[in-house]
């Protein structure tokens, strides 16, 4: 667990992507408000809402709000609704991905066009969506986050379509590090290993690839979404304001083996 202090003490933050109180995006949420920031959350739907409701609620959160990142009028009014509870932003973290079952669990060579359009527009391109709006309200500098996997730099068994996706995701946010860093905004990338997510449990196979990351990592455990979290609050703070166009590995070092 982060434990209680202050170093994001007037820190204001959007927070896209939390599924429900075991996704990577509350263990950031919860790690983030433990550090004293002030946080706003989405949840995708309705359906989803309940969900996502009592992660917002142990946070504290001052804006809970509908967003569906193929909706661009949701998304404005995400922003709207920042801008006129804060007039700022300090740091957005995006963790979404998707991608069409048959797609995902095809080979690559099999996925269709329609369903790679659609893992790289929800899974990428909804980064570039945000980030394009959350700009104007970073005006004295702020950090992006995205949340990737080792599937980008390796080839993973079973990772499929998902490993171009998120190589494509990493080097967005190279190349918008470049781009913003003379506004004093830094974008990063972070890469849990395996996590029992309910997003990660559409891959094939996966409680296969869980036992092989216990095995392979130097640590020979999991990685928690605390530690995530607090790898996450890290990088939004004023400790990380050199580190951008980085991809942090939080994964009991899986990924150097």
């Amino acid at each position: 667990m982060l434990p209680n202090t202050d170093f994001l003490t007037g820190r204001k933050g959007l927070v896209v992507g939390v599924a429900n109180d075991q996704s990577i995006a509350a263990g950031c949420a919860r790690a983030f408000r433990a550090s004293g920031a002030d946080l706003a959350l989405t949840y995708q739907s309705e359906k989803a809402k309940r969900f996502v409701e009592p992660v917002a609620q142990g946070v504290d959160a001052a804006l809970f709000m509908p967003l569906d990142v193929t909706d661009p009028a949701q998304m404005d009014g995400v922003f709207d609704m920042v801008a006129a509870k804060w007039g700022k932003l300090d740091f957005l973290v995006h963790s979404i991905a998707f991608c069409p079952r048959d797609d995902l669990h095809g080979r690559v060579v099999d996925c269709s066009q329609d369903g790679f359009g659609l893992a790289m527009d929800i899974s990428v391109h909804s980064l570039i969506r945000l980030t394009k709006r959350a700009e104007p309200l970073m005006t004295d500098g702020g950090t992006i986050l995205t949340v990737s996997y080792h599937g980008a730099e390796k080839v993973v068994e079973n990772y499929n379509i998902m490993g171009p996706v998120k190589a494509a995701l990493e080097a967005t946010a190279r190349y918008m590090a470049t781009e913003l860093g003379p506004k004093g905004i830094r974008v990063n990338a972070i890469s849990p290993g395996p996590l029992q997510t309910r997003a990660a449990s559409g891959i094939d196979h996966f409680d296969e690839l869980i036992e092989d990351a216990k095995a392979r990592a130097p640590m020979h455990r999991l990685t928690t979404i605390e530690e995530v979290g607090a790898m996450a609050a890290c990088l939004v703070s004023d400790f990380a304001r050199s580190v951008t166009g980085n991809t942090a590995y939080i994964d009991g070092g899986h990924h150097v083996v």
